[in-house]
């Protein structure tokens, strides 16, 4: 957001194009990839009738009768042919009032169209008309980075194989041969990459490991929008200056007071990592999503657990609110947390200006699947989220950019914190899939909504067994309500909502759906759970002797995680097993 309102307000030359734009954060948080994809984009809109941009050629005709065409060498605007006394007036009329982005032309022609612009006026006697007419071809301009026209990329190398000319542009010695002199603008290359991305963008990589005499010529380019091509004098550049540098160079910057001027010149854009949790997983599940992954079956939550740990370590502690930090990645990721609002999530970023700029890498996360992917100890088949944290807690021991011991222990303490969030995950999609029987969620559902109807409305509830109208069943209601932790003194409101909404929807012809109501839904899954949990036995999975009709049941639940949850046959396995092994130890409470 920061980046684009600076682009906006270069876009109205509001003094924003006056100055390096500096994208600046930690190691792998995708400060080039935002660099790469604006050059694509300006790419790609100069091909639009909307992004339409132009530039000409002069028109030569050879004493051989044959006509030749020599581009503009810096694709400059054909606007700056006008002269500069005819140039306001021209703005003038080519603009109409008020207009919300103004044709402007500002600067003169490079040393070389200024030869040949020059040399036809006097051809034609001071003719304008006659030398548009007879030399000048406008064209359109379509940028590409590959063909280095509109979009340049200058990345810092040896200081002894690379000097500022790589930038401005060199002498061609061979030509000088040809037309006598080397100042003659004729004999000179303007394929620098300021040149060549005139009217497009610059991408400095590295920009703070530029040597001094770089910089020089950074300075004259973003204040002045000029640059000094040797030998001749300084040539006015209309572009976008993007660098891109972490935050040791950085530091290293503002420690120099040599480069006051640089540090004044520049607007600092912080790229920091991402903290929230649904689009961290995206990264992982591009890169190793189905459609990248073949012949390997990767469980559910494997690469969203190695998600989790990595915004973890990123995030600071809450300082003036009873949260931990995973809930604090909850309430980021857009989840709803009770006694919390959008402002208290904005109230959270504020007191964390740092958060992000600091933590684990996306990198190393991809590194560590990558090797759990490949690993003979992870099995050819699959890979599941044990597997994955293992390999991340292993690899913290050689990561060369943890240096701290503390802070080691500390990212091994969150993956604790990872492993139990995981735990209640897949609990929760257990209990689910054995309580996943539409039928009895729907006929308890029933039998509730009778009996807060009863309660509400002051009336008996005719038992289907007996016959007989019976006050409402107090201990079915609270056992339902206790499943999502709605008190006692809180159980009225909570039936007369309900009561409420399911009148709301007969008044619009439509019939009550627990499915619509999540709460109601989870409490119901989670009570019918309860009831069959016992039938099922699922703490026998992890006994050797299983008799036929538990083993069936056991299939049953196999089978949905399979269908709804994403598992394979091994996966699901596994996480029953984990999550028998939970209930066997006596931990059952969901």
């Amino acid at each position: 957001m920061k980046l684009v309102q600076v682009f906006k307000a270069a876009a109205y030359r509001y003094g924003p194009e006056k100055r390096v734009i500096l994208l600046h954060g930690p190691v792998g948080s995708s400060k080039s990839t935002i660099a790469r994809l604006v050059k694509k984009g300006l790419e790609r809109y100069t091909r639009t009738a909307q992004g339409a941009l132009y530039t000409f050629d002069w028109v030569m005709n050879n004493e051989n009768g044959t006509v030749e065409h020599m581009p503009s060498p810096m694709n400059e605007d054909p606007l700056k042919l006008i002269p500069l006394a005819w140039r306001k007036k021209a703005m003038e009329e080519l603009n109409p009032e008020r207009s919300k982005y103004p044709i402007d032309v500002r600067g003169d022609l490079n040393p070389h169209c200024r030869y040949w612009f020059d040399f036809f006026m006097k051809k034609y006697d001071g003719d304008w008309a006659a030398v548009v007419k007879h030399h000048v071809r406008v064209r359109r301009l379509v940028f590409s980075e590959q063909d280095r026209i509109g979009v340049g990329t200058f990345q810092p190398k040896d200081e002894k194989n690379q000097d500022s000319t790589e930038l401005t542009g060199d002498i061609n010695y061979r030509k000088i041969a040809i037309y006598g002199s080397d100042s003659d603008p004729r004999a000179f290359n303007f394929d620098g990459e300021f040149c060549v991305a005139n009217r497009g963008i610059i991408e400095f990589v590295e920009i703070l490991k530029l040597d001094v005499a770089f910089l020089y010529d950074l300075l004259g380019a973003t204040q002045e929008h000029r640059i000094k091509p040797k030998k001749f004098a300084q040539t006015d550049i209309d572009e976008v200056i993007l660098g891109h540098t972490n935050e040791a160079e950085y530091k290293k910057l503002l420690g120099n007071e040599f480069m006051e001027a640089l540090r004044d010149r520049t607007i600092k854009i912080d790229i920091p990592y991402i903290t929230k949790l649904t689009e961290e997983t995206r990264i992982y599940q591009k890169d190793f999503g189905l459609e990248r992954v073949q012949g390997i079956h990767v469980a559910p939550h494997t690469l969203e657990v190695a998600a989790m740990w990595a915004i973890l370590t990123r995030l600071d502690d809450p300082k003036k609110h009873k949260l931990t930090r995973l809930q604090k990645l909850k309430l980021y990721d857009g989840k709803t947390l009770a006694g919390y609002t959008q402002d208290n999530i904005k109230e959270l970023r504020k007191e964390a200006p740092r958060e992000g700029m600091q933590g684990i890498s996306p990198r190393y996360i991809q590194d560590k699947i990558s090797n759990a992917l490949v690993s003979e100890k992870g099995g050819a088949t699959h890979i599941n989220p044990f597997i994955v944290m293992n390999e991340l807690d292993s690899g913290l021991r050689s990561h060369s950019l943890i240096t701290n011991e503390d802070e080691r222990d500390e990212y091994r303490n969150l993956l604790s914190v990872v492993r139990d969030e995981y735990a209640d995950i897949v609990k929760n999609e257990v209990q689910r899939a054995i309580s996943a029987d539409e039928d009895a969620v729907s006929r308890l559902c029933a039998n509730y909504i009778d009996n807060i109807k009863a309660y509400t409305q002051r009336e008996k509830v005719r038992n289907p067994y007996t016959g007989r109208d019976e006050a409402a069943d107090e201990r079915l209601m609270r056992s339902i309500e206790e499943k999502i932790d709605i008190p006692e003194n809180r159980k009225d409101d909570f039936r007369r909502e309900i009561m409420n909404y399911i009148g709301a929807l007969a008044i619009e012809g439509k019939i009550f759906d627990f499915r619509t109501n999540e709460r109601l839904h989870k409490a119901l899954e989670l009570k019918l759970f309860e009831d069959q949990k016992d039938t099922i036995k699922l703490t026998s999975i992890v006994s050797s002797v299983v008799d036929r009709e538990t083993q069936e049941k056991i299939d049953v639940v196999k089978g949905r995680l399979i269908k709804n949850y994403g598992y394979n046959e091994e996966s699901a396995t596994d996480v029953l097993n984990f999550v028998a092994s939970i209930f066997a130890r006596g931990d059952a409470k969901g």
